[in-house]
């Protein structure tokens, strides 16, 4: 299962793109209204939602880069009202609800409020496998285990009870529903969200922070198992891991030993990327007596980098459709596919791609849209030409994960052979 297929607002773009997004822009003649104007009107009706705006025609209209900017303040403030509107309940009652999941967690705040907003630690705790009391007992375990210097510190309880309680595909859906909320209603700053995670929860870390690498900032592994996930999707989030050097059960210290190894490999053959810190603690077991913690505070030196010059995407069996600067259709993402994406100064290359079809997505702070940009692929040009700014692309990639921070203005979508 697929959590991109299952996102609200895939659907009603789709329709749109049937609608005539691919039809030529019409050309502004200086008289035409303003789209941002347009924009603003449209959503002060009581009966429109920011959902509406994808099927108007102002919402393809190029947009300057000023022009991209009011209208994105416009449409993350609307979208901040609605989350507030439908959400409300479920973050006061701190109890998220997908489908036949709920995921209650817990919240405890550290520190002074820093002026772009709390950090935030997602912590999972171990168990799995085992009878609901003691998933139950190590949730409490986790709510207590770490404390920061600052930042939101959230301990979720797994929505299940099965060995791999935090790597099924519902955990994609529900973080990132937990992270939106957070910015919404907390104002959290999405660039420093971490996630860290003990025994199983550290299992959980293996294979989220690969799969979800654009949503942190740093992850930090503790005690866990990797079962069948890559080192490669974490080239762009500082990655540690702690580990007992005894801690032999499922052969989890010799898998750390192989991790470290691998990262300095891949770190090697690419010193921009993979920057990772792995600490095997002499004579502990499962447990490491907290020396973990330094782990967690090793993080939160860290902020998110959206838009690096560099990608490797590897897809998880649990399917994205997003990754940082590259998308593809969801239809057509398949488990294990890889690409390998680079730019500079407006010029992107492709080094692999799996997928036959891939979407850049662009903004100002990676290369200037109103000069030209060029997308080669193994030596031959696929696209030379200007990228234009629209709500649409913005709204698209706003609702896709209501992180205003992971918004792109533009796209630009190459066949490859």
């Amino acid at each position: 299962m697929n959590p991109g297929n299952r996102r609200f607002p895939f659907a009603i773009l789709i329709t749109c793109l049937f609608l005539g997004y691919f039809l030529p822009a019409k050309q502004s003649s200086g008289n035409d209204p303003d789209p941002v104007s347009l924009l603003s009107d449209f959503l002060k009706s009581s009966d429109k939602k920011i959902a509406d705006v994808a099927n108007q025609p102002f919402a393809t209209t190029p947009l300057t880069k000023s022009q991209a900017a009011d209208a994105l303040k416009i449409l993350v403030s609307k979208l901040t009202a609605e989350l507030k509107e439908s959400r409300k309940e479920e973050h006061d009652a701190k109890r998220l609800k997908i489908d036949q999941w709920e995921m209650p967690y817990h919240v405890e705040t550290f520190g002074q409020r820093p002026e772009k907003g709390y950090s935030l630690y997602i912590s999972m705790h171990g168990g799995g496998g085992t009878p609901k009391r003691v998933n139950d007992g190590q949730w409490e375990n986790q709510k207590r285990l770490y404390r920061l210097d600052e930042g939101m510190y959230v301990a979720p309880r797994a929505p299940t009870d099965t060995w791999n309680l935090w790597h099924q595909d519902h955990i994609d859906l529900f973080f990132t529903r937990l992270i939106a909320n957070m910015i919404a209603f907390e104002s959290i700053d999405p660039d420093r969200v971490y996630i860290t995670g003990y025994s199983a929860g550290g299992d959980g870390v293996f294979q989220l922070a690969p799969r979800m690498a654009d949503r942190f900032a740093a992850a930090a592994m503790m005690a866990g198992h990797p079962n069948e996930t890559k080192p490669l999707g974490l080239r762009n989030i500082p990655f540690t891991i702690h580990m007992g050097e005894r801690d032999s059960a499922y052969n989890r210290n010799a898998l750390a030993v192989q991790w470290k190894d691998q990262l300095a490999d891949l770190q090697k053959q690419d010193p921009d990327g993979y920057q990772h810190w792995v600490e095997i603690h002499q004579g502990k077991g499962h447990w490491v007596d907290r020396q973990d913690a330094a782990g967690v505070k090793w993080m939160g030196q860290f902020s998110r980098n959206l838009v690096p010059q560099k990608i490797v995407w590897l897809q998880d069996d649990v399917l994205h459709d997003r990754f940082y600067w590259l998308s593809v259709s969801p239809q057509k993402a398949t488990a294990r596919q890889l690409t390998k994406a680079s730019y500079q100064d407006g010029k992107f290359t492709i080094e692999h791609s799996d997928p036959k079809e891939l979407t850049i997505l662009l903004r100002d702070d990676m290369t200037d849209l109103d000069q030209p940009i060029t997308v080669d692929y193994q030596g031959k040009r696929l696209y030379e030409g200007k990228a234009k700014r629209t709500i649409f692309d913005m709204l698209s990639t706003l609702l896709d994960r209501s992180d205003p921070a992971a918004v792109f203005t533009a796209k630009v979508t190459v066949q490859i052979d």
